[in-house]
């Protein structure tokens, strides 16, 4: 698909609209017909709409234009193509216009087609002399509805479906580019903004014909089809192409918004005759809201001054000139290996600086910077994340991390290790082993060429080696069990390395999305951080926590189930008593689990000749009468959770993993299940476990996208831990009832 093939497409729509004007005596004078939107820009894909507008004189009567109207429309119809369509004067135009500037945008690709040539003329000259004269009170307004449509729909760069059109960086922010040129107030790279607008128009309309229909969203199953149009290897290098042509469609739209702000502050009395600098450090001004070089910048012979702007640019949140880092790309010399002091700083100065960093450290990609500060970055620019909770790709989430990381720097000893272990630590992905674990050398000799000392290097390969370790255990291992924390100590021997890993840990979080730093998931991890520092800082690990016994309610004391509720932050904590037997957890979690309830944790034990359980659920408003109903009827077999609660045929599910860790503790036997995210796990698995007679003393629940991983500390009767036998007979009954069916043979099939 070209540019060429568009206008054919364009040629071809003229003609047929041409056609019906004249066949239904359309006038030479006083009427045009007139294309707007891609049909007005010549881009039409291979399922546009014609948007088209009949437009009239002002002196024209209105009844013989909408009849004229309906005779020019009926053909275009019967010819199978979608045409949106109004009638207007010319007065409404630059009304509507007028009132609304959206419409104005719209109207600024206003092309001819058939009728009256001089009035056609006339409209585009009136609504682009209007555009012009109400610039500064319209862009506002603009900003916002661009803002708002961005916060709604996402970047086309980290989209898990891209939208072509819509997204941040998308064709529709393209467009608004060219209206902002229209003002005359804002300067953009038209050739650049041109050539990744027609590889974005290319890429829609293969994805047109490939589909079939009208469509901008990229589906996963239409990158195989893009990436053999394209004459691209593979479906990864076709997600490449695209999400770098949003992402250089998003750098300049942010550039040219910043730029336009500017200028509407800016009333055209106060602009300067000739640029004024304000000098900021060593060879580094600001002008016009953007970092420059100042008059005596020596660019040859100071290899730290790319870094030094950049850090100024950050720090106050401003442009930093694309054209002055392309200078500094080009006249710099590298930097030498390990780097000098200052070039450290001011990387650190610049990574901590917090949202400031983000457009600058786009400026520095998009001019090529990054490959002489950090030649590794290529490894993960523009990689896509293998899970769907990531908001980001692989290269904006951690800088995404370091601007979270900003904010927790007084909270530990050395904020330099901290920022640069969150710019380095998912430098390992796009590798073949675990991440983590190829990311630690590549860190080191990182952190080394970067000159910091032998300790500062040793702590952030740890960091990145480690990064994952506080989240995973707070989540998924039992708090009061010894071997938590001696997991986190074996790999986290000071207080000091605890805390910058904490940190890192609520940076990365937060950089991944909303759901990955909840209330309840800071809670477990700040929690296991607390105990860990007090472990470290007593040399020693506490004992097993002993549950704390707890009055027995008159409900319990009767022979029923006594619920209470408790509102907790993002959720409730729910309690149960009762008389203890076989099958009381599987009965509570079938309760939780046919009410829809998402539970997150869940700790269990005995009390004399009762039953207690505490259940923290995803829900701020329950009502204990009836969970109480719905456990009566659970206990009295009036209901059965089994059949509610069974897994469905697999399809393309991935089959449940069920492993022991036995270094998680040394009490009782850990059980971890992964399998797809449902209702009812923690059901099948209690009641399975309950068949064998087989104690639950807690259950850890982590659900993050579509991968649940539930955690069960398992004993005997006794309280002591499964002998090798019983081990395997719980492995197996897990198993098997977490298995969905296999699918049904269909008729016919020899199957």
């Amino acid at each position: 698909m070209t540019a060429a093939e568009r206008a054919a497409r364009t040629d071809q729509a003229d003609d047929l609209l041409l056609r019906a004007y004249d066949a239904a005596g359309g006038p030479d004078a006083g009427i045009s017909l007139v294309a707007v939107g891609g049909y007005g820009r010549g881009e039409l894909a291979p399922y546009s709409d014609l948007d088209v507008v009949l437009v009239a004189d002002d002196g024209v009567d209105p009844a013989s234009t909408t009849e004229l109207a309906q005779k020019v429309w009926y053909p275009i119809w019967d010819a199978g193509e979608k045409l949106d369509h109004s009638v207007r004067s010319l007065g409404e135009m630059l009304d509507a216009a007028a009132a609304d500037v959206r419409v104005a945008s719209g109207l600024l690709d206003v092309r001819h087609v058939t009728g009256d040539p001089g009035l056609s003329m006339r409209v585009r000259a009136a609504v682009l002399a209007q555009w012009r004269r109400d610039a500064r009170k319209c862009l506002p307004e603009l900003h916002a509805i661009v803002r708002s449509r961005h916060q709604l729909i996402g970047e086309l760069a980290h989209m898990s479906v891209p939208d072509l059109k819509e997204a941040e960086g998308g064709l529709r922010d393209a467009t608004v580019l060219k209206s902002l040129t229209a003002t005359w107030l804002v300067d953009i790279p038209a050739a650049d903004l041109e050539r990744s607008r027609q590889h974005l128009l290319d890429v829609r309309d293969i994805l047109h014909t490939a589909t079939g229909r009208a469509t901008d969203r990229i589906a996963p199953e239409h990158w195989s089809q893009l990436a053999e149009a394209m004459g691209l290897p593979d479906d990864l290098s076709a997600q490449r192409q695209v999400r770098e042509l949003g992402r250089r469609l998003t750098h300049l739209s942010r550039l040219a918004w910043r730029r336009a702000d500017d200028a509407v502050r800016r009333t055209p009395a106060a602009k300067p005759r000739r640029p004024e600098l304000e000098r900021l450090a060593p060879g580094v001004a600001l002008s016009k809201g953007e970092v420059v070089l100042d008059r005596g910048a020596r660019p040859a012979a100071d290899p730290v001054l790319l870094l030094r702007a950049a850090a100024e640019a950050a720090r106050r949140n401003v442009v930093l000139a694309p054209p002055t880092a392309a200078r500094l790309v080009r006249e710099c010399p590298p930097l030498p290996d390990p780097w000098p002091v200052e070039a450290r700083q001011q990387m650190v100065r610049l990574l901590a600086a917090g949202p400031g960093l983000l457009g600058v450290w786009e400026t520095l990609e998009e001019t090529g910077a990054l490959a002489g500060i950090l030649p590794e970055w290529e490894r993960i620019r523009l990689l896509p994340h293998a899970s769907v909770i990531h908001r980001f790709t692989v290269d904006r989430h951690v800088v995404e991390t370091c601007v979270e990381a900003a904010s927790l720097i007084r909270d530990v000893a050395r904020p330099d290790v901290l920022v640069v272990a969150a710019l380095l630590h998912d430098i390992g992905k796009g590798g073949t082993v675990e991440h983590s674990l190829e990311g630690e050398p590549i860190a080191r000799a990182i952190a080394t060429r970067m000159g910091f000392e032998p300790e500062a290097v040793d702590m952030i390969a740890r960091l990145v080696r480690w990064h994952l370790l506080l989240a995973t255990t707070a989540t998924t291992r039992d708090p009061e069990d010894p071997a938590t924390v001696e997991l986190l100590t074996e790999h986290v021997d000071s207080a000091e390395l605890l805390a910058l890993l904490t940190a890192l840990t609520e940076a990365d979080a937060k950089a991944t999305s909303g759901k990955a730093w909840s209330s309840w998931r800071a809670g477990l991890i700040r929690d296991l951080s607390r105990r860990t520092r007090g472990a470290l800082e007593r040399g020693s690990v506490a004992a097993a926590h002993v549950n704390d016994e707890i009055p027995i309610p008159a409900a319990a004391r009767d022979g029923s189930v006594a619920i209470s509720v408790e509102t907790v932050d993002d959720g409730c904590r729910v309690t149960t008593v009762s008389r203890d037997r076989v099958g009381l957890l599987a009965d509570c979690a079938a309760t939780f689990a046919l009410q829809r309830l998402q539970v997150r944790a869940a700790r269990i034990w005995s009390q004399g000749e009762y039953g207690v359980s505490v259940w923290d659920v995803a829900d701020d408003h329950l009502d204990a009468g009836r969970l109480r109903n719905m456990f009566d009827g659970i206990a009295a077999r009036r209901v059965d959770p089994a059949t509610r609660l069974a897994p469905r045929a697999a399809g393309h599910e991935l089959a449940p993993t069920v492993v022991v860790r036995p270094e998680a503790s040394d009490q009782a036997t850990v059980i971890e299940v992964r399998t797809a995210d449902r209702l009812g796990i923690v059901y099948l698995v209690s009641a399975g476990l309950a068949e064998l007679g087989i104690s639950v003393r807690s259950a850890h629940i982590s659900t993050l996208g579509p991968q649940a991983v539930d955690v069960f500390y398992v004993q005997e009767t006794d309280g002591s831990p499964l002998p090798d036998e019983r081990v395997a007979a719980a492995l197996a009954v897990v198993r098997e009832r977490l298995s969905p069916p296999a699918e049904e043979p269909s008729a016919g099939s020899d199957a």
